[in-house]
């Protein structure tokens, strides 16, 4: 195991390396047949693609955009930008050309490095720097233009011999805890994204707490399905599984995921809780002797255990698969705490709960419910933004913008984000994250958003799970229509309606959903809807359909 007094990134991934030689590293799919990349050829071609980049005039500092999907090539990069001195920027794969614009300009990117054709048709889409675009890469070749391969960066590194070796130890060895690694810009559910600027010693320390953990070994497997675009797989799946020397499987896709996993069979993966519900939804349809068999049938025999982030999972759904032998371990992060604030382990967890502090890290309640947290975890601050960050990181301590509570043997509960708190114009306060996880215990219920901030009642916004569609018709006695987002049939309106009051029978009138908007579709990425890690951006959510929320007001004679 690679040392926990690195200094950088670069030296954590060398010691990995140099520990690990030939055994596998990476694996991955392509053309129906998977590849291996071993410890000792993933550093090389980390330094030649460095020592290419360095020629390119790539320096110490600079910001270098990386927009890809998740690939081998990635995790390959932002090893030879570290090694450079360079920050990375990642930019999630599905974003738009405003979006990816705004992350260049903002990061002040002096290069980018994009994935494919379909990656750099955004970015020639809106006008850049040229400066920007002179230092433009692609990982696969992109016939007729000027952009140059990542395979030509390599061998330019390659030839530059020993001295390119000599600039890459000159720069890693004046990297320092406090350097600068990386910017990722948050997911931006309101406003603007904000560019959290995280430092290598963040990272670092984060990845001890990560692999702090009794379940895993170097013999182990893992598989990566999350975008690595994203802080919880960056730690986790990427520098985690470094810090253990352990292999990491790429799946070929989120639409694939779970054809992989029964296919490589792995020792743990990082989910989201999405996946984890659908395929609670599949085991839960066979009897309770059969639920164990079934989860093998669906994760594989060698599972250890699941880590799940990014949102609250529902306690039926930890707890069924715990009993089907499926351990889910929750635990709770934000990018600005790179990412892990509180883990649950398998010898110590609540289900219910986040678990506790990781090691390193305090967490306190505020007065008003907040939790705030303080330790080697928290951002250097947000990029270019001096009044975002002091308003964040008050004395040190970060305030993560969630509601939660600690219990007597210190584990930690989330009870919603302060700024989604409704406060009706009774004055009754509401936690919508509560009542949502209770609306989504019903088994014909995807998602929930409840609404009601400065109104009279609560409402809320209904996805049904579609995979059940036939069920529903059947049992309801109406109809989805593909033609509208909304559902107006009134049989299905009032089977869903019931099924809503049921659900909330242990809340008082008050806090309860009064009346629904039931949806004909799924939330999506595509439409802006979800986060790439599958939260709800309310507000876009909101926006989508506020005609269709103000009707049930208008309708309401209360």
């Amino acid at each position: 195991m690679p040392p926990v007094d690195a200094v950088s990134l670069c030296e954590l991934h060398r010691a990995a390396c140099a520990t690990s030689g030939p055994r596998t590293a990476l694996r991955y799919k392509s053309d129906g047949l998977w590849h291996r990349i071993t410890w000792e050829d993933y550093r090389r071609r980390a330094d030649n693609i460095a020592a290419g980049l360095i020629s390119l005039g790539v320096k110490a500092g600079d910001r270098v955009a990386l927009l890809s999907e998740n690939r081998w090539e990635w995790l390959v990069a932002d090893h030879a930008l570290l090694s450079v001195g360079a920050v990375t920027v990642p930019i999630h794969s599905p974003s738009t050309p405003a979006q990816i614009q705004y992350q260049l300009e903002h990061s002040c990117a002096c290069a980018v490095i994009v994935s494919t054709a379909a990656q750099w048709a955004k970015i020639v889409s809106v006008k850049l720097p040229v400066p920007m675009l002179a230092r433009a890469i692609s990982i696969e070749p992109i016939p007729d233009s000027p952009i140059m391969c990542l395979d030509a960066v390599e061998h330019l590194g390659r030839k530059s011999g020993i001295a390119g070796r000599a600039e890459i130890r000159v720069r890693e060895s004046a990297l320092s805890p406090d350097s600068l690694a990386t910017i990722i810009y948050t997911s931006g559910t309101t406003g603007q994204p904000k560019g959290v600027m995280l430092s290598h010693g963040n990272l670092l320390t984060n990845s001890v707490a990560a692999a702090d953990r009794d379940d895993y070994d170097s013999g182990s497997v893992w598989l990566n399905w999350l975008p690595l675009s994203h802080i919880f797989a960056r730690l986790v799946d990427h520098y985690g599984t470094t810090r253990m020397g352990m292999t990491m499987v790429l799946a070929q896709s989120a639409m694939t995921v779970m054809d992989d996993i029964a296919e490589i069979e792995p020792s743990l993966f990082s989910s989201v809780p999405r996946l984890l519900e659908k395929a609670w939804a599949e085991i839960s349809l066979v009897p309770p002797c059969d639920r164990r068999a079934k989860a093998k049938q669906l994760f594989g025999r060698r599972l250890v255990r699941i880590s799940s982030g990014g949102a609250p999972l529902a306690n039926h759904v930890a707890l069924g698969l715990r009993e089907a032998g499926a351990m889910v371990l929750e635990g709770y992060g934000l990018t600005e705490s790179s990412p892990i604030i509180s883990f649950n382990r398998s010898d110590s967890f609540k289900i219910g709960t986040v678990g506790k502090p990781v090691s390193g890290v305090e967490v306190r309640i505020a007065d008003d419910g907040e939790v705030l947290t303080r330790g080697p975890h928290v951002m250097q601050g947000y990029w270019r933004d001096p009044e975002g960050t002091s308003a964040t990181i008050q004395n040190g301590w970060l305030h993560t913008g969630d509601l939660g509570k600690l219990d007597e043997d210190g584990f930690l509960s989330i009870t919603g984000r302060k700024k989604d708190l409704i406060v009706t114009s009774g004055g009754k306060n509401i936690a919508p994250a509560v009542l949502e996880a209770m609306l989504i215990r019903d088994p014909f219920i995807e998602q929930a958003i409840v609404y009601g901030d400065a109104r009279p009642f609560v409402t809320a916004i209904v996805v049904p799970k579609f995979e059940l569609k036939d069920e529903i018709e059947r049992e309801s006695g109406g109809r989805f229509s593909p033609d509208s987002e909304v559902t107006t049939d009134p049989d299905l309106m009032a089977w869903f309606q019931c099924r809503v009051d049921a659900a909330q029978k242990d809340v008082s009138s008050v806090e309860r959903a009064k009346k629904i908007v039931v949806l004909n579709r799924s939330l999506s990425l595509d439409a802006d809807e979800l986060t790439v890690t599958q939260k709800v951006r309310r507000v876009a959510v909101f926006r989508r359909y506020q005609s269709h929320l103000d009707a049930l007001y208008r309708s309401s004679n209360e």
